[in-house]
C-alpha cells in the first residue's frame, strides 16, 4: 500500500507510526513508533515526535521542536519555532524515570509561541494562546492569553487570535470574524 502523506528523504519514521493521509514531515524530523499523526499536519524541519504522542487533523509544528512521551494536541494547535516540552517533573541523569512520564494536552485550536516552554502536567485550553518565550507552570483556560516567565494571564483570545475587550456585560466581538463571546465567573464561552 502506498503511503499517503510526504515526508522528505532526511526524515526518519519508524515503524508502526499511525500517519493519516495529507502529512507533510520535512528535513531531519524523526518520527518515532506507537506515535498517532492526524490528516493533513505539517511538521516542520528537524522535529522529533516520540513515541505515543497523539497529534489529531492540522496540528503545525515550526522547526526545531520536540513532542515528548505524554503530550497530546487536539485538531488545529500550532507549535511554534523551538518551542518546548518537559514530560518528567524532576529529571536527574542517573535515576530512571521511564514510565514516570506526565501527560499535557493541547487542546483544540491553542497556539504556543515560539521558545515557550511547557511544564509538564499542565493542559492548554481551547484556543488559548501562549506567548513567545513563555514558561507554563500552571494549566491555562480556554481562550486564555498568558505571557512570560512564569506565564501569567493577561487578557483572552478570540478562535481568530485576536484580543477580546469585555464590555459591563461581560459581552466582547471578535474583530475579524464577528462571534460574540461571554465572560462569567472567569470562564470565557463563544456565544451560539
Amino acid at each position: 500500500m502506498d503511503k499517503q502523506y510526504f515526508s522528505h528523504e532526511s526524515a526518519i519514521v519508524d515503524e508502526g507510526c499511525n500517519i493519516e493521509k495529507g502529512v507533510k514531515i520535512w528535513h531531519f524530523s524523526h518520527i518515532m513508533s506507537d506515535c498517532t499523526i492526524g490528516e493533513n499536519c505539517n511538521i516542520g524541519q528537524n522535529v522529533v515526535v516520540s513515541p505515543g504522542v497523539i497529534l489529531g487533523k492540522n496540528v503545525k509544528i515550526q522547526n526545531n521542536v520536540s513532542i515528548y512521551t505524554g503530550v497530546e494536541c487536539e485538531d488545529d494547535v500550532f507549535l511554534g519555532p523551538s518551542m518546548v516540552f518537559t514530560n518528567v517533573t524532576n529529571p536527574r541523569s542517573g535515576v530512571i524515570r521511564r514510565g514516570q512520564y506526565e501527560k499535557t494536552i493541547v487542546r483544540k485550536g491553542a497556539s504556543i509561541g515560539a521558545n515557550a516552554t511547557i511544564v509538564c502536567g499542565h493542559d492548554i485550553g481551547k484556543f488559548a494562546f501562549i506567548g513567545a518565550g513563555s514558561v507554563v507552570t500552571k494549566t491555562v483556560p480556554a481562550y486564555a492569553l498568558v505571557v512570560g516567565n512564569p506565564a501569567r494571564q493577561i487578557g483572552w483570545m478570540s478562535e481568530f487570535g485576536h484580543r477580546l475587550s469585555f464590555d459591563e456585560k461581560g459581552i466582547a466581538v471578535c474583530p475579524e470574524s464577528k462571534e460574540e463571546y461571554r465572560l462569567t465567573d472567569f470562564i470565557v464561552e463563544k456565544n451560539k
